[in-house]
This record gives structure tokens, sequence and C-alpha cells, in this order.
């Protein structure tokens, strides 16, 4: 036992006394550089979404701008003499826009309530109608604010009883929102235009009518905003329906935390907004708990026929293999923001794509500049736009073939990005239940689609606040 572990010992020391190989220890170099620089990548993207811009404008640099005040011109050694100037500066009359209501440029239209106060001038006291004669009125306007108020509406009608048959007439029944309920019309619309619409919570809301004198408890306040929803709910499902007969259809989705999870004591749930958008600028923003493709399945059902425009996600692709009545295209925006997080580590290149991303950017600024509809605007596009498409991903399989590109590195990681949805970008991918029309349709979203991007922006205030 004590020879054998002698050996043991012996052996151990050994092999870490051991020269590595140079190849092996190259390549362990090489593997802990690519993991460095994933890491600074990742810590750059956290920085950038903590404490950086949001905007994804390319920065541009001005040939001679450094060099705009050097060697220009030589101070004299001679200090000259200096003359004192003095001078009285007058105030402008500010240009004020149109419908101004005074000097101070306060404007506002016929919805707002106007109440006019009559003031006397001084020294008319104890003066009679006959010692004095108004010759005009001087109008002054300033804009108050009344603290939210809250009004009973009490209806009262008299009970009559008639004394030929001693028969009670029926009442006139009270309007009301609900069943037994509290709230008038207007209140039900007045609290979901604050929360929805301006973002006011509802504790903030049921703070405010407890400093107006009213009392009512917060459970009924919640009742009454969920019975108001369901009102409304006939509206959605038929703005969803029409939206479903577009031929063109983008979609997204965007997480956002709702309702006690049942899985993690102490935390909330995960669930996410699926809006959809149709053709004639329609918006139906529908609700899943959860990401999988089903919901997909689920929203757009068999119904919708045509072109599905998404970004990278792979449930739509999915879906969209799954149904042969259904193209499936991608935006250039989401491809691009992939190069534009690269730019650090390879500025030349995705300076050379985000031109050739622009190109095409610049042929639908000119197509809505000039008014193009139709064929018209097809032709446009096949003539200009095709050309760069190829263009680029003739580009991107050059680039792909550089053997100095790591896997690791975030403008790989673009390239394969791009190339992986190569046939949704490109639009080329064509069925017999799917027309020109609709091809045609799709190519213009695939540029233009940063609304659903847009949109998301409604979920970032008061979110959290329910």
């Amino acid at each position: 036992m004590q020879a054998m572990h002698c050996t043991s010992i012996s052996a151990t020391e050994s092999h870490a006394l051991a020269p590595f190989e140079p190849g092996v220890l190259l390549a362990e170099i090489a593997q802990l550089r690519e993991q460095l620089v994933a890491k600074q990548h990742q810590n750059e993207v956290y920085r950038k979404l903590l404490f950086g811009p949001r905007s994804e404008k390319r920065p541009f640099d001005i040939p001679g701008q450094g060099t705009l005040f050097e060697g220009s011109a030589t101070q004299s050694d001679v200090d000259e003499p200096k003359q004192k100037v003095e001078y009285e500066r007058g105030k402008a009359k500010k240009n004020r826009p149109e419908g101004c209501v005074n000097s101070e440029g306060l404007r506002f239209d016929d919805g707002v309530p106007v109440k006019t106060i009559h003031l006397s001038p001084e020294g008319i006291e104890g003066l009679s109608a006959d010692e004095y004669e108004i010759i005009g009125t001087r109008e002054f306007c300033k804009l108050a604010q009344t603290p939210a108020s809250y009004t009973i509406l009490r209806y009262e009608q008299p009970v009559v009883k008639l004394k030929s048959s001693g028969s009670i007439l029926p009442l006139v029944p009270v309007p009301t929102l609900f069943d037994r309920s509290i709230a008038d019309v207007s209140l039900g619309a007045g609290i979901l235009c604050d929360k929805f619409v301006s973002h006011l919570p509802l504790y903030r809301q049921h703070q405010r009518m407890e400093a107006a004198g009213v009392t009512i408890a917060r459970s009924t306040m919640t009742l009454i905003v969920k019975r108001t929803i369901e009102l409304l709910a006939p509206i959605a499902e038929a703005q969803w329906r029409r939206v479903l007969l577009s031929k063109v259809l983008a979609m997204d989705e965007t997480p956002i935390k709702a309702g006690k999870s049942k899985t993690r004591k102490g935390r909330m749930h995960q669930g996410y907004f699926w809006p959809i958008y149709g053709e004639d600028d329609e918006i139906v923003f529908t609700y899943s708990d959860s990401r999988a493709r089903r919901v997909i399945e689920e929203i757009l059902g068999k119904e919708f026929k045509g072109v599905l425009l998404s970004d990278g996600y792979k449930a739509y692709a999915s879906f969209c293999a799954r149904n042969e009545s259904i193209i499936h295209a991608q935006c250039w925006v989401h491809t691009r923001r992939q190069f534009v997080d690269a730019r650090d580590q390879e500025p030349v290149f995705v300076d050379e794509i985000l031109e050739m991303i622009g190109t095409l950017y610049a042929v639908e600024k000119n197509i809505r500049k000039d008014g193009l509809e139709g064929q018209a605007k097809l032709e446009r596009r096949k003539t200009l736009s095709t050309p760069v498409v190829e263009r680029i991903f003739a580009w991107a399989k050059e680039r792909v073939e550089d053997p100095s590109l790591v896997p690791s590195n975030p403008f790989t990681k673009a390239l394969g990005y791009l190339r992986e949805r190569q046939e949704a970008h490109a639009g080329r991918r064509t069925r017999q239940a799917v027309g020109a029309r609709e091809r045609t349709a799709a190519r213009r979203l695939i540029v233009e689609d940063t609304l659903l991007d847009r949109l998301h922006l409604l979920f970032a205030v008061g979110k959290w606040h329910f």
C-alpha cells in the first residue's frame, strides 16, 4: 500500500511538472480571449441598456472637422488696443403662432370651458352711470386649474297616485352603467382614460377620490374597471376580426408582469402582450400568459391568409412553415440592430452593411416622396431594391468565409442572424395561395416596420402600477 501511494504521488507530481505543449497552450489562450471578448460585449450591451442612449443612428465623422481651427490664423504678439462700446438693447416682440389670445402665447380650442370674471376699474365706486361712459373692454386670459372633481347625480321624480283608480304610475328607470351599481357611465369612462391613457394608477385615483370627499372601496373601484372593460370586449373582438382580413399583418410580442406567479412565491407572473397591426392602420393588443407558438395559432387561427411580418423569433417561422397560405417576411430593422451592436468589434464591416441597408430605406423614402402606388411602386423596388438585397447577401457570404472571424464575435453572430433569415428578408418565397399584391405589400413592410417597436413603449410607463 505504501509503495502504491508513493507511486501515485510520483505520477501526480510528474504530471504537474510536465511542460505544456505549445499547441494546447495557444488553443487555451485563444479560447480565453474569445470568452473575454464575449463578456466585454455583453457588459457593453448591459451598460448601454442601463445608462447609454437608445438611438441606433450611425455616427458620422466629418473630414477636416478636427483641424477646423488649427493653423488658420496666428495671433499677433502685440496686443491691439481695445475700444469700449456702449449701446442700448431693446426687446423685440416675440413671434407667436396663430390662434393666441394674448401676448404670452396662450392657445386653446372651443372645448375648453371659459369662466368670465368681471372687474371694475379703480375710481368708479360712488359714481352714477351719468358720470362716465364705457368706451371699450380690455380682455386678459389666464390658464387656471380646477382640482379633479366628482359630482353626485341625484335623480328625483314624484310618485304619482291616480285618484280615480288608486293605482300608482310606474317610475322612469334611472340610467345606469350596471345593474345595482353606484357608478355612472362617465365614471367608468373617466377611470379607464386616466388609467390607460394618462397612466394614472388606480391607487392614485382612489387617493384623489378620498381627497375630494368621496368614500369608495378599492375593491369596488377595481370591479367598476373590470365590468367596464367587459363592455368593450365586443368592440375589440370586431376590430380583431377586421385586422385578420388584412393581406399583410405585422405581429410582435413584449413581456409584462401580470398577476401572482403560481410557481414562485412572492413573484409576479410573466405574461406577454401580442399586438397585431393590419393594413388599415388598425392595432389590436392581445394578451397571453405564454410566448409559445400555440399563442400565434390561437390569435391568427385559420382565418388569416397572406404575409406575416415579424422579428427573428423562431415561433413565427415555425407557424408559417405549417401554414401553406402564409408567407413569412421579416423586417430589416432587427437585422440592422444586430450589426449596430457589433460596431465596436468590426467598425469597417459594420459601416459597409449599414450603408447598404440605408440604401433600402432611401428607396422607400423616395417612393413615399414621389407618391408611387401599385405597379409603379413595385417596379421601383424591383429596379433599385432587389440588386441591393442581392449585394447584401453576397457580401455576407464573403464575410462568413473569413477564417479570422471567431464564432463568439458579435459580428459573426450578426452575419448568422442575417443568413438564417435570408429567405424571409428577400421575400422570394412564393406560393400559389398568395398573390402579387400580398408580396408587394410585404416588401413595403419589410423595410418600414418599426411601428410595433414604438408601440411597446406604451407599456414602459405605468405597467407596474395597477
